[in-house]
């Protein structure tokens, strides 16, 4: 077996692409910090209480596990930062009014969510604890809009829904626990086939809501046409309100806002609006996310939440990684004072200065350098490389 050979859907990032990872990973903390969002950096590893929670499917088939050999407990990696930060909010925070914070870290996945992604990912996310409105919601789309377009992504389509409205409407109705994970599957997949036989099998009334629940996707009209034909509950109405505010807010600046009321993802995790973001020539969604009030409550405290992340990694992966930034080139003379001060202004600029020690002189021209130290009357001064041998 050769040792260089790493698992199916990790890579490594090699030096031109890890430096553009950092430089944008920085630039959006920076702007996350600009936006009022406070830093945290939890664990990589938890124990599986924490990480999942008691109902999770999803997260818990994405996350690696193993014993903890102190405390003999399963522990695992973690394939979501958000349950994490709910876990800050709740149990040591402790803030009583809204709170921001944001994240920059490492999750891996046990299988990738698709055939072109990785199962180790950097995963950046913004989250506001504390306020139940749909504002928190319109403040974070927007700041996700702000994080693509740092990245170059300038023009975006946005997907949006709520999951109010299909667990409002399978509690009215008072569908089996088989029947609500059998239609969120079917919603889930767009398997018109499945949801038939689904709803063959409910009265009249329930099985034409439902099967009319999967056409409810397209433009503003969608909203119009669900207060039309679904049932009144309070719940349906305070989503189709709350989806409107987002149509409001974002459709004159959008490519595409599309409305789907059975994009359905977490069945234990998001309670509200979700939303994704898409772009042209990108086949997965760029960053997605959405409400998700109950995550606060495995540790003791359910505050109102809502969020988004990306990968930071898959959208670097796709950018252009321009010209690296020559160097200087400066002999090894560690004993010459002049030189060492010379060398330390020039990396106070912002300029990159590679110290040639000894014996490398005919690998030079991997170093990646157009200017050179050279002692010149006595005076170290910048000179083009190479010139003057």
């Amino acid at each position: 077996m050769h040792r260089w050979l790493l698992p199916e859907y990790i890579a490594d990032i090699l030096p031109a692409e890890a430096r553009l990872v950092e430089e944008k990973r920085r630039a959006v903390l920076d702007l996350f910090h600009a936006s009022g969002y406070d830093l945290v950096s939890p664990p990589l590893i938890e124990y599986v209480e924490s990480l999942i929670g008691n109902a999770d499917d999803d997260l818990d088939l994405k996350t690696f596990k193993l014993v903890d050999q102190l405390s003999g407990r399963q522990m695992g990696l973690r394939a979501d930062i958000s349950p994490q930060v709910a876990r800050l909010d709740a149990h040591l925070l402790n803030r009583e009014g809204v709170a921001r914070l944001c994240y920059a870290g490492t999750v891996v996945h046990t299988l990738p969510a698709n055939l072109l992604g990785s199962r180790e990912q950097l995963q950046l996310g913004a989250e506001i604890y504390g306020h139940a409105g749909v504002e928190a919601d319109l403040e974070v789309i927007q700041l996700m809009f702000d994080s693509l377009k740092l990245l170059g992504i300038e023009r975006v389509n946005l997907d949006v829904g709520d999951m109010r409205i299909f667990r409002s409407l399978v509690d009215h109705f008072k569908l089996s626990e088989d029947q609500i994970d059998g239609l969120f599957g079917a919603y889930q997949r767009k398997d018109a086939a499945e949801l038939d036989v689904l709803v063959s099998t409910m009265a009249a009334e329930t099985g034409r809501v439902f099967k009319l629940l999967s056409t409810l996707n397209g433009g503003v009209e969608v909203l119009d046409l669900a207060a039309a034909s679904l049932p009144p509950l309070p719940a349906i109405q305070q989503a189709l309100a709350d989806l409107r505010a987002v149509q409001k807010a974002f459709a004159s600046s959008l490519d595409e806002l599309c409305f789907d009321l059975v994009e359905l993802r977490g069945a234990h995790y998001h309670n509200g609006l979700v939303f994704a973001a898409y772009a042209a020539g990108w086949p997965n969604a760029l960053a997605w996310g959405g409400r998700y009030d109950n995550a606060g409550r495995e540790f003791g405290r359910a505050r109102p939440a809502t969020g988004f992340c990306f990968d930071l990694r898959e959208l670097t992966g796709r950018l252009a990684l321009g010209e690296p930034q020559k160097a200087i080139l400066a002999p090894y003379a560690p004993e010459d004072v002049v030189l060492q001060q010379a060398i330390r202004s020039l990396r106070a600029q912002q300029e990159i200065v590679v110290v040639d020690l000894p014996g490398h002189a005919a690998h030079q021209g991997e170093l990646n350098v157009d200017r050179e130290l050279r002692s010149v009357g006595g005076e170290w001064q910048l000179i083009p490389f190479g010139s003057g041998n």
